[in-house]
């Protein structure tokens, strides 16, 4: 989420948690035992709740992927089936960020010590948040530095590119206004969202039952093709925009996986056009000049 101080990107992120299912009896043992090795489980009782976890922009590489002297799990493996939120993006060291793109890619982190070499489980929802620049406020004429819009481009480029392009869903938070905090609240709140979402997974769990996967986030070869493969008009959309947009292998099929969860949202059995054209709206924009 991209947008100016005081939008309500944190207070998004948090309320993520509250429209995800509860875990499973085999999540909440996964989640658990990690929080056993961590020294985290309160109680030594099993959880239902879907971890979040919101590290400071100052945590090491240790700190976010694990380590120590006796190894134990970092941030991301913490936030297992669950969410990891990274405010203020570009504040955390780059090397620190870099750090994520094997766990986001292959949902486990390798933490590798001369006295040990251990694998812990990394499959996390990431959630961040960033301004558009460093005084946050590009776009606000009265607002924004003397620098903008170069202050912006030197900013978002103190994220690499292979990370951003891990990032499914790109969004601009817009500015409220006091105007705003004063209109009736929304038509939908989070239960109806937290239904909406509880028959999409149950779609895919019916869809990927027997297999080792269980959202569209973990399928690939055969399984995407197989579930994904978008009708004759997504298809040729999705061939002009790759050409356009110059996507990359991941990012073609990260779109894939992305239209087919919004295809699950609404209820349709297959990818067509109008699930590619908004799943290509979330990509990366391009960088500002």
């Amino acid at each position: 989420m991209i947008g100016p101080p005081g939008a309500g990107k944190s207070l998004m992120a948090a309320c993520l948690p509250g429209i995800l299912p509860p875990l499973d009896a085999g999540e909440a043992l996964e989640v658990s035992m990690v929080a056993s090795v961590a020294g985290t489980l309160a109680g030594g009782r099993l959880t239902r709740a879907r971890p979040f976890r919101a590290p400071h922009h100052s945590a090491s590489m240790a700190a976010l992927t694990g380590g120590g002297l006796k190894v134990k799990p970092g941030e991301v493996s913490l936030a297992h089936l669950g969410v990891l939120f990274l405010d203020e993006l570009p504040e955390f060291q780059r090397a620190v960020l870099d750090s994520l793109r094997q766990p986001l890619e292959t949902g486990t982190v390798s933490v590798a010590r001369a006295n040990a070499h251990v694998t812990f489980p990394a499959r996390v929802q990431l959630v961040a948040a960033m301004n558009p620049c460093r005084c946050g406020h590009l776009g606000d004429a009265a607002l924004a530095c003397s620098r903008a819009p170069k202050c912006a481009a030197d900013y978002q480029a103190k994220v690499s590119g292979p990370l951003l392009d891990r990032i499914d869903l790109h969004v601009e938070v817009q500015a409220l206004t006091a105007a705003d905090l004063v209109l009736p609240p929304a038509a939908e709140g989070s239960a109806e969202v937290r239904g909406r979402v509880a028959a999409a997974r149950a779609v895919q769990t019916e869809r990927y039952a027997g297999q080792p996967v269980r959202t569209n986030a973990e399928a690939d070869g055969v399984l995407l093709d197989t579930f994904s493969t978008p009708d004759d008009a997504g298809r040729a959309l999705l061939a002009q925009a790759s050409e356009t947009m110059r996507l990359s292998a991941r990012g073609y099929t990260r779109i894939l996986r992305v239209a087919r969860t919004i295809a699950d949202l609404a209820g349709s059995e297959r990818v067509g056009r109008l699930h590619i054209a908004e799943a290509l709206s979330y990509r990366r924009r391009a960088p500002v000049n």
